[in-house]
C-alpha cells in the first residue's frame, strides 16, 4: 500500500480529508535551486498594497527564463509543488500580509483536491492564511485540456483559494475561457497596456474587457504599467489595480518599496 503522509492536526478537518498524493515520491529530487521576488500589486485609490505576485528567480536572483528553462516533463510536477512551498515560506518570513499570488503550471496538477495537500500544509507551517492565496495561470499557457484547467480553478476557489487570469489578451484562449469560467481577477497583458494612451485599438479592447469584467463581477488587474500616461487611461476605464514598474520592480527576496511619485 503507498505512504501516505499523516495529517496535519492543526488543519481544518476538511483539509486532512484531502486525497494523499504520491506523484512527487516517485520522483527524482530537483537537480538544481531557485528563490523568489515579489512585486507588489497596487490598488490606486486606496494608496496600498493589495497583493505580491512571487516571481521565481534563481538563487543569487538570476532572471526566471533561467530557471524555467531548466523545466522538463519530468521534474514539472515537482518544480510546482516546490514553487508553491517556497513562495508561500518567503511571503511568511517577510511578513507580507497582503494577498500573495503563485503562478501554476496546470500541466502539472494531476488530480486538484491532492496537489493542493501541499500548499496548505505550507500555509499551516508558517503560519500564512490561505485565503491570502492567489492562484494565476498564464492565459496562453499551453494546456492540452481546458475542461481540466477549468477543474482546477473550481476546485481552488472551492478551497477559499482566489484565483486570476494572467496576461489576458495574450493566449487564444481569451473570452472562451471567460464564457466557462470566471476568475476572481484578470490581468490585463502588458502589450496591451503599453502606450495604451496613444493607441486606439488597444483603447477600445481594454474598456471591452473591462465592461465585461464589470458585468460578470470580475476585477482588472493592468500589468506591466510603466508611465503615468497608461496608469491615467486605466484609471478612466475604472481600472485601479496595477502592477509594473511605474510602482516598483521586484524585489529579490524582499518587500518592494512604492515611489511615492507614483501615486501623484
Amino acid at each position: 500500500m503507498p505512504h501516505q503522509p499523516a495529517p496535519n492536526a492543526n488543519a481544518p478537518a476538511a483539509e486532512n480529508n484531502l486525497p494523499a498524493c504520491n506523484r512527487c515520491q516517485d520522483l527524482a529530487e530537483l537537480d538544481f535551486d531557485f528563490s523568489f521576488a515579489y512585486q507588489p500589486i497596487v490598488n490606486f485609490f486606496a494608496r496600498t498594497i493589495f497583493a505580491h505576485e512571487a516571481l521565481v528567480r534563481g538563487i543569487n536572483g538570476e532572471s526566471a527564463a533561467s530557471v524555467l528553462s531548466r523545466i522538463t516533463d519530468e521534474n514539472r510536477y515537482r518544480f510546482d509543488q516546490s514553487c508553491r512551498v517556497k513562495a508561500v515560506e518567503g511571503a511568511a518570513k517577510l511578513g507580507i500580509q497582503e494577498f500573495l499570488s503563485i503562478n501554476f503550471l496546470p500541466n502539472a496538477v494531476y488530480q486538484p483536491e491532492a496537489c493542493i495537500r501541499s500548499t496548505f500544509e505550507a500555509a499551516h507551517k508558517y503560519n500564512f492564511s490561505k485565503d491570502r492565496i492567489i492562484f494565476e495561470v498564464v492565459e496562453g499557457e499551453d494546456v492540452s485540456d481546458r475542461p481540466h484547467l477549468i477543474n482546477i480553478f473550481t476546485e481552488y476557489r472551492r478551497f477559499g483559494f482566489k484565483t486570476a487570469i494572467d496576461d489576458f489578451g495574450a493566449g487564444y484562449a481569451g473570452l472562451n475561457l471567460l464564457a466557462e469560467f470566471q476568475p476572481d481577477l484578470i490581468k490585463l497583458d502588458m502589450d496591451l497596456i503599453r502606450d495604451i494612451h496613444l493607441n486606439k485599438a488597444k483603447q477600445a479592447i481594454v474598456r471591452g474587457v473591462t465592461q465585461i469584467c464589470r458585468e460578470l463581477e470580475i476585477e482588472v488587474l493592468a500589468e506591466g504599467i510603466e508611465t503615468k500616461a497608461e496608469r491615467d487611461f486605466l484609471l478612466s476605464c475604472g481600472v485601479t489595480l496595477f502592477q509594473g514598474y511605474l510602482f516598483c520592480k521586484p524585489a529579490f527576496q524582499a518587500i518592494g518599496r512604492i515611489d511615492p511619485d507614483a501615486w501623484t
